[in-house]
């Protein structure tokens, strides 16, 4: 597609965090042509499609640095129980579903993304060979990987910690079908990474083999890291160590790896992950469902981790994450002096921007609005009530926004969302058979395991 949006307001996320009045961005093919004065533009580039962006902002398309897209079958209902939810219901739910079913589900968490201005997903999950194709026709930019672990995660919520060889072989066997299949795939759209699942359920033979992996294609990494209070305890009864120092004890930690969470992370930890390299992604709300999150975010930021944001599970809103990500990263969380106005609306917008294109090793191509890199672009309608007055257009965005101000989302040069009617998806069929798969999915996770089954009177199926 080659396409001149003319006269509007372009938020580039460049180095010097330009904010350009009345402008006009050019896209030949996939990527960003040249970026000026509308006039100027118009004489250089005249038989481009044109498109008037007066009452619009162009930004850099929002990348979600860490999302489980599957388990949209689980919104409305754990956020609120009691109770460990990682292995009691998260793991168990993506082994009762079938191939097609994980594939509805991921597709209505990437519809959810498109309308809340996401161009980029870093989705590490189970079977994902079985669902990336249906993630890729939604015309999004992917980082796809299998969350290993060879500690079978089905059973740890009965406290089982043996180590399962042929259980992590088959983790192996679908990263390497998935990078075959999948990695460059769609004109290098759709990228994968390695991923461990977590420190309590990989062992030194599966970390050290994963990191064997990842040099062999070159490949960045992800990890869950100090999320639950059982996985700190596990680590330690099985190491001696925190998880951070367990990772590092194997060579694990590096500067391609990006860990999510940090929730129980120490001030030692911190210091170490900061030294190595490690990047952060952060799920602000997500993690602050059962109160603020507590990760020591005060430490993380003054220690100079490059920290992403991401929404984690059951949403994909990063409108939410900035709001609440503000809040809690203002609190100082760690530091001896809290409260304050630091990070600033900007800093949070790189963190969904710049920083997320940096956790993925993608800077060159993602995260700001410059000639040459990739043509994925977020457009916000400011004629809406939410985003007047116009004084400061991010403080707005940050503090205001919702997925209700996205008018348009261009992937590649392609729009996926245009004057906010998604084309790479039938919506309404979507959300039917969603609707429908998570009923079925749910009715068969409690019947094969009877030790989950959720509060008396909990699961309601509307009918709307």
């Amino acid at each position: 597609m080659n396409l001149l949006i003319t006269d509007t307001t372009i938020v580039a996320c460049d180095e010097e965090r330009r904010i350009i009045e009345r402008g006009a961005i050019a896209i030949i093919g996939g990527h960003i042509a040249a970026i000026g004065e509308t006039a100027a533009l118009e004489q250089v580039y005249p038989d481009c499609e044109r498109i008037s962006g007066r009452g619009l902002a162009v930004l850099p398309g929002f990348i979600n640095a860490h999302t489980h897209t599957v388990l949209t079958a689980l919104r409305g209902t754990v956020e609120d129980w009691d109770g460990e939810i990682i292995y009691r219901y998260m793991s168990p739910v993506s082994y009762t579903m079938s191939d097609h079913e994980r594939a509805v589900m991921a597709s209505l968490g990437c519809l959810e993304a498109i309308r809340s201005g996401a161009t980029t997903l870093v989705d590490p999950f189970r079977h994902v060979p079985s669902y990336a194709g249906a993630m890729a026709d939604t015309g999004l930019r992917l980082w796809l990987s299998e969350s290993c672990a060879d500690i079978d995660t089905r059973k740890i919520r009965f406290g089982e910690y043996g180590v399962d060889e042929a259980f992590g072989q088959g983790f192996l066997d679908r990263t390497q079908m998935l990078i075959e299949d999948w990695n460059g795939a769609r004109n290098g759209r759709i990228n994968c990474q390695v991923a461990a699942h977590a420190p309590d359920n990989c062992s030194p033979a599966m970390l050290r083999k994963l990191k064997d992996l990842a040099e062999q294609h070159g490949l960045t990494r992800t990890c869950h890291l100090a999320q639950s209070p059982g996985e700190i305890a596990a680590v330690r009864a099985a190491h001696g160590l925190t998880p951070a120092g367990y990772l590092d004890r194997e060579g694990f930690l590096g500067p391609d790896l990006t860990c999510a969470h940090w929730t129980y992370c120490t001030p030692a930890d911190i210091a170490l992950l900061a030294e190595r390299g490690v990047q952060m992604a952060h799920n602000p709300a997500n993690s602050s469902r059962k109160g603020p999150h507590t990760v020591a975010i005060g430490l993380i930021r003054d220690a100079g981790v490059n920290i992403a944001l991401g929404t984690d599970n059951m949403t994909e809103d990063l409108f939410h994450a900035l709001k609440i990500g503000l809040i809690l990263h203002r609190g100082g969380r760690g530091r001896d002096t809290e409260g304050g106005l630091d990070p600033q609306p900007q800093d949070m917008l790189d963190m969904i921007t710049r920083n997320g294109a940096r956790s993925v090793g993608a800077q060159d191509q993602i995260g700001s609005l410059e000639a040459g890199k990739k043509a994925d672009l977020t457009i916000i309608d400011l004629n809406q009530p939410v985003m007047r007055p116009l004084i400061r257009l991010v403080s707005n965005l940050v503090h205001y926004g919702h997925p209700g101000i996205v008018h348009s989302v261009i992937v590649d040069g392609e729009f996926v969302m245009r004057d906010r009617k998604v084309l790479t998806i039938d919506e309404q069929a979507l959300l039917d058979e969603a609707q429908a798969v998570t009923q079925r999915v749910w009715e068969r996770m409690i019947a094969n395991n009877p030790d989950i089954a959720p509060p008396q009177g909990e699961l309601r199926w509307l009918d709307a």
